[in-house]
């Protein structure tokens, strides 16, 4: 029988010879890091067994150091040895030093570092890897200092003065003299910076910059939060002081400039606690049937104007912060609760999308502009959700409409491809003294996603009206003007094919490749599916994290997560400055003005982004401390909870009472000797093969509460609720002769820093 050329087997390669193709391919490419598919394809070894051999080589070319492994199925020739290279110090406060030199991270030993600073700009020489052993650096310039203060408890005893740190990138206290403590006392929450650190000491040598209060005190450690990620938290009294001569000026001249919604059924919906209302939603109905639904902002750039002392600060700060118990606003209170805040039964300046909608919730006609409005009504979240369920209450009619066009908006939406992640939040019930004394879960309902889909409308329709360039008759399609963008990258291939492989294993099938909507359908698909499951906790935070971050930015790619084409932030210009900048060019270019300049705002976007991130992060370290703080009070307690994360440390785990989150230390693990498999999220135990996975459900003790690291700990339950059995004397003393090992070469003694 004869067989069809282009059916026939690639010729098998041997082994030796793909190693060579590769390490070839990664030396002349040595800047960047690839996944197995890009190298196969480099190096044209593309046929199914050639990749599997593929892969088999890459395993053993990067454990015997040939290579380097710099993330989960990525690689790249090592930096070039005995070299120097430029790179960024990451210090730990474990002694797990490392520089990142072209995207690798290389072990830097203490007795190597100079006393390099957690994002000092350094100048390294790199040693050959010995085999089984991973390369080392070694800091010989550094280059440049990263400006950076640590928070900590001050301790003073006698003529002794120290900043006891907080810092989970410096083990070393700051030893600060007596002047140079700024009125601070033995206990105080402080602010320090390290001024100098000679190779002859111990410790740095700081001072403090600033005290926060008493240790433990609730504003002197939420203070302590915002400071360890650089974030504001006093407002300037000049800054103020420049929003308290702003008058609201609603004068008869400025109304006539504007469409007057004053008469028209107007409302706000949001959180009970809520002061700053960015957003309110008309509702009327018109003559042919049809729904008018006005979404109306506060137009806080009438007041506000480029430049000025007040817009610089928002410009800095970029987003309002929302700690557990407080906001700390972008923009001065006289404005964020005052004047722009579109609270009830006050005239108020907006910028409003108004929307002809027909019963299907089909966009018939819209516009874009200035308006007046009067709010009739405050409805928290929970009033409105009321409303929705029984019918009754105040303008029942329009919000049970507005209910059932959302509800169609939501469902075309997921039907066009958008993904549907839903995850309760954490919410705090705090005394008067900021001490955390319930925990309660926040779940999205009908209330939230109607405000969420009028919003997502708004967003979208601004940013089609800029980013859709008109088409003139006759000439292609002109260049869209400049924008601000807020975008969603696809998810990562490779994470993305993880959890399809994994969802296998259960029996559901993930599309990892095609177009966005049919990738997307099948997650929907998957998240409907593990509904109820064991499997639904560990599947879910895998999709999640396939996820890409969403992102500011004048380079329009789409939204994957919503399946967008266009998108933007307009609905909340009091606690972001995106929105500011999205209104100031809706305005310019709806008034027919020339496009801005790309670089200045693309450098805008990416500072918003970047402190969009860090709000972030204050925020959950906020509500960790809380979690910490609630769970201290319950030591001894057993709670049931599922893995959320396993490490090579140990495994985090949420418990399901509280969505509190703690760790198990894989040392705590007493009962076997556990090896971290990364690829299948798991640790198995060696003598027993016992295998926690990312999703298991567990059993566990709170073992600890440290608030200063704001972690906790539990101890790992066996199932009839009995702490793990200790693990056989051999197995002990074979894992503590490892760890001495592991000690001996992986950091030496601390050195001193030269400066």
């Amino acid at each position: 029988m004869t067989q069809n050329k282009t059916h026939q087997r690639a010729p098998r390669v041997k082994k030796s010879e793909l190693a060579d193709r590769i390490l070839a391919f990664l030396n002349k490419e040595n800047k960047q890091a690839f996944n197995y598919k890009q190298i196969a394809f480099a190096i044209d070894a593309t046929a199914p067994a050639q990749r599997l051999d593929l892969i088999n080589v890459l395993d053993e070319l990067a454990a015997d150091g040939a290579i380097s492994e710099v993330s989960l199925g990525r690689y790249k020739a090592h930096t070039t040895r005995g070299n120097e290279s430029i790179g960024t110090f990451v210090r730990r406060s474990n002694g797990r030093n490392a520089v990142i030199v072209d995207d690798e991270q290389i072990m830097v030993a203490e007795r190597n570092s100079m006393h390099a600073l957690n994002g000092d700009k350094v100048r390294v020489v790199v040693s050959a890897a010995r085999k089984g052993q991973d390369p080392e650096a070694k800091v010989v310039e550094i280059v440049e200092e990263k400006d950076q203060v640590f928070i900590g408890t001050l301790k003073v005893e006698g003529n002794y003065a120290a900043l006891v740190t907080d810092s989970k990138y410096l083990a070393a206290d700051i030893i600060i003299s007596r002047g140079r403590l700024k009125g601070g006392k033995d206990g105080d929450k402080a602010i320090a910076r390290i001024t100098r650190w000679n190779d002859d000491e111990m410790n740095p040598r700081g001072e403090v910059v600033d005290i926060l209060g008493r240790k433990g005190e609730n504003t002197a450690e939420m203070h302590a939060i915002l400071a360890e990620f650089g974030l504001p938290y006093r407002y300037p009294a000049n800054v103020e002081k420049a929003a308290d001569k702003i008058d609201a000026g609603i004068t008869p001249e400025e109304i006539a400039r504007r469409e007057d919604f004053r008469a028209v059924t107007t409302f706000t919906i949001d959180p009970k606690d809520a002061k700053d209302f960015d957003d309110a939603i008309s509702f009327r109905r018109l003559a042919n049937g049809n729904c008018e639904v006005g979404v109306h902002i506060a137009d806080v750039t009438h007041y506000v104007t480029p430049g000025t002392v007040i817009d610089r600060e928002a410009q800095n700060r970029a987003t309002s912060v929302y700690l557990v118990d407080r906001t700390i606003p972008m923009l001065p209170e006289h404005l964020s609760n005052g004047i722009c805040s579109l609270r009830p039964d006050e005239e108020k300046l907006t910028f409003s999308a108004i929307f002809e909608l027909d019963a299907e919730a089909n966009v018939v006609n819209s516009r874009i502009g200035r308006t007046a409005i009067r709010s009739d009504r405050r409805f928290t979240y929970e009033e409105a959700q009321s409303i929705i369920e029984t019918g009754e209450g105040d303008y029942a009619a329009e919000i049970t409409a507005l209910d059932a066009l959302a509800k169609k908006l939501r469902a075309r939406r997921f039907d066009d491809g958008a993904i549907e992640f839903e995850r309760a939040e954490v919410r705090f019930d705090i005394d008067k003294d900021g001490k955390p004394v319930d925990v309660l879960i926040k779940e999205s309902k009908d209330a939230n996603k109607l405000v969420e889909e009028f919003m997502l409308l708004a967003n979208r329709t601004v940013a089609e009206a800029i980013g859709r360039a008109p088409r003139v008759p006759g000439k292609s399609r002109s260049k869209p003007k400049t924008f601000v963008y807020r975008v969603h990258d696809n998810p990562d291939p490779e994470k993305l094919a993880n959890l399809a492989l994994i969802a296998m294993r259960f029996g559901y099938k993930v599309k990892a490749e095609g177009s966005a909507k049919a990738v997307n359908k099948s997650i929907n698909k998957l998240l409907k599916s593990i509904k109820g499951t064991p499997e639904e906790n560990m599947l879910g935070i895998l999709a999640i994290r396939s996820m890409a971050k969403a992102e500011y930015t004048t380079e329009n790619i789409g939204h994957y997560g919503l399946a967008f084409d266009y998108y933007t932030h307009f609905t909340s210009p009091i606690r972001r400055y995106p929105d500011m900048m999205v209104h100031r060019l809706l305005d310019r270019y709806l008034n027919k003005g020339r496009s801005v300049d790309k670089q200045k705002y693309e450098d805008l976007c990416k500072h918003s982004s970047e402190m969009e991130q860090l709000a972030s992060s204050a925020e959950r370290a906020s509500i960790r401390y809380k979690q910490v703080e609630y769970m201290k009070e319950r030591l001894g307690e057993v709670y049931a909870g599922t893995i959320s994360g396993v490490t090579e440390w140990g495994l985090y785990v949420e418990l399901d009472d509280n969505m509190c989150e703690g760790l198990v230390p894989v040392r705590d693990l007493a009962d076997d000797f556990y090896d971290y498999d990364e690829k299948n999220y798991c640790l198995t135990g060696r003598r027993n093969h016992t295998k926690y996975t990312l999703g298991d459900r567990v059993k566990v003790q709170v073992a600890r509460a440290d608030l200063d690291r704001k972690q906790l700990d539990f101890a790992l339950l066996s199932d009839d609720g009995q702490p793990l059995r200790k693990r056989p004397a051999v197995e002990t003393r074979a894992r503590k002769s490892a760890g001495k090992e592991r000690r001996r070469h992986g950091s030496g003694g601390r050195q001193r820093r030269k400066k």
